[in-house]
């Protein structure tokens, strides 16, 4: 869209942490985790020291040969320096291939593959237990960001290169390639160039700056992998916030931290802020200095909102919940205040963003879409991937005429242009009506619940799995209370939260729930 196009000259990852060291280089970046490739720095780092850390492993990472155009894929264990490692990648102009931490070794492989020769950043935990041998055949090389391998060459023996100047690929260039959820099958990797980030960049930006206009604390819990991490750094770092990276969602150890740095701004993915609704309870108030909780591409639950909001103590503070995909970037946004109940119509996501995304729902059946006949949710943007790595047809039939890209979500437009996201389409339970709708309405009326996915039971009944907080017994009382009113369900299966499938991103991967729930009985 115009306002994304205005003097878009590309993100500049490569550069990123040097430019914002020559505008605010005494400001902090605070770890939960020390970094694998540069224990040394501790857990508090200036961005000074981070700058020159993604020159030292640019300049190794030249002294292993890898040259401009070539592809990096970076799978190791999780740490913010996965971030680091990308930044230096893009520096001397190849690019990164980000595979989540999360991933089983066939997937990575098959991943490595597409990429189609490209070096591959791991470590020794993985090479030598989680990933299979193929992985040496597929590389150009293996290059181990800590440990060691017979087969691969460590970038700690590599230390002293001599730096090499940054260089810069034009902006329609491929800059990043990230993969999908993988909710429905193998993750599609997607192939950002600099300019369809910046353009992911604008919106992000023109939204943050009327709410928090002066200078914050902000605290991130978001995949190392995730393209939305590296536009939360941009903003970040170049407005000079001092910024808490998170690679651990534990409530206790959340709490523990945000009780001592007080963040003003939250960037989580909806799951983690779940979690973290028990931090609403903590008499140390670890939440009462956030002005803005900012909720990554996708839907919240009311509950959760209210909770959060509530546990506040700043003047109208702001629940930011942005609706997007990896393939688009953020599309849609809405906010919302202390006052939003736990009623609330939590399938409301927002506007598009004016100027810059569009947003139109396309009828399934040629009957108009409404709440009781969801359509095809489509998008149009800029910041839209330029293709999946290696799938060019598959990413053909999700771009219609005019570029718009179809979600994979169905829901509706009010008359004043709200976006209402009811389902993804794969999880549709034809005669149920909105299963997001119906998990938001027990979420609000059952407090004991930690998490509820309906999927479509062995049986074809809609079927709760269900957590409850602290692993307590459900009660069948309260629960038939809470379900009145809804539409008929199969009695609920009780699981462990840490048993469910989840993404990189924490999504729920209800289609994987379903099989494993058809499969037959395990502990939870």
């Amino acid at each position: 869209m115009f306002l994304q196009r205005v003097a878009n000259r590309g993100m500049r990852l490569g550069t990123l942490f040097a430019r914002a060291a020559a505008r605010h280089p005494a400001n902090v970046i605070v770890l939960d985790h020390t970094l694998d490739i540069a224990p040394e720095l501790g857990r508090r780092a200036t961005v000074s020291e981070l700058a020159d850390l993604v020159d030292d492993f640019a300049a190794r990472l030249w002294a292993a040969r890898v040259r401009p155009t070539d592809r990096v894929v970076i799978h190791k264990s999780d740490g913010f320096d996965i971030t680091l490692l990308a930044c230096a990648a893009v520096r001397i102009g190849a690019v990164p291939v980000l595979l989540s931490p999360q991933l089983d070794g066939g997937t990575v492989a098959e991943l490595v593959r597409r990429a189609d020769r490209p070096y591959l950043v791991t470590d020794e935990a993985k090479v030598g237990s989680a990933l299979p041998e193929t992985v040496f055949e597929r590389a150009e090389r293996v290059l181990l960001a800590t440990g060691s391998h017979p087969r691969a060459t460590a970038l700690a023996d590599l230390a002293g290169a001599p730096r090499v100047p940054a260089v810069t690929m034009p902006a329609e260039h491929p800059m990043l390639i990230t993969h999908t959820s993988g909710t429905t099958g193998t993750p599609k990797l997607a192939v950002h160039t600099g300019r369809t980030m910046q353009a992911r960049y604008r919106p992000q930006a023109t939204a943050l700056s009327p709410v928090v206009p002066r200078r914050e604390i902000i605290a991130m819990h978001v995949s190392f992998v995730h393209s939305r991490l590296f536009t939360a750094l941009s903003i970040s770092l170049l407005r000079g916030f001092p910024i808490i990276v998170l690679a651990d969602s534990d409530p206790g150890r959340v709490a523990d931290l945000f009780a001592r740095m007080r963040p003003g701004i939250l960037e989580a993915h909806p799951n983690s802020f779940m979690e973290w609704e028990e931090l609403a309870d903590d008499p140390r108030r670890p939440l009462a200095n956030v002005k803005l909780f900012s909720s990554t591409f996708d839907a919240i639950h009311p509950r959760t909102v209210q909770r959060l909001l509530g546990a506040s103590r700043r003047t109208a503070p702001v629940f930011g919940q942005l609706y997007g995909q990896s393939e688009v970037g953020p599309a849609v946004v809405r906010s919302f205040g202390p006052h939003r109940g736990p009623e609330a119509d939590g399938r409301c996501v927002g506007m598009p963003f004016p100027g810059m995304t569009g947003v139109r729902v396309v009828s399934r059946n040629g009957a108009p879409p409404s709440s009781s006949n969801p359509g095809y949710i489509e998008v149009r943007s800029d910041g839209r991937i330029v293709t999946y790595l290696g799938e060019q047809e598959r990413y053909d039939r999700q771009v219609s005429a005019g570029g718009w890209w179809r979600m994979g979500d169905v829901g509706y437009r009010t008359k004043w242009g709200c976006v209402h996201l009811l389902d993804r389409e794969v999880d549709l339970i034809e005669g149920f009506g909105s299963t997001l709708a119906a998990e938001d309405a027990l979420l609000g009326r059952l407090a004991e619940l930690a998490e509820v996915v309906i999927i479509p039971g062995p049986d074809g009944r809609a079927l709760p799995v269900v957590c409850t907080k602290d692993d307590a017994p459900l009660d069948r009382d309260a629960w038939q209370a809470a379900a009145s009113g809804l539409p008929p369900m199969a009695p609920p299966l009780q699981w462990r939260r840490t048993d469910l499938p989840q993404t990189a991103t924490t999504k729920i991967k209800r289609l994987e729930l379903a099989r494993l729930v058809a499969a037959g009985p395990v502990a939870g």
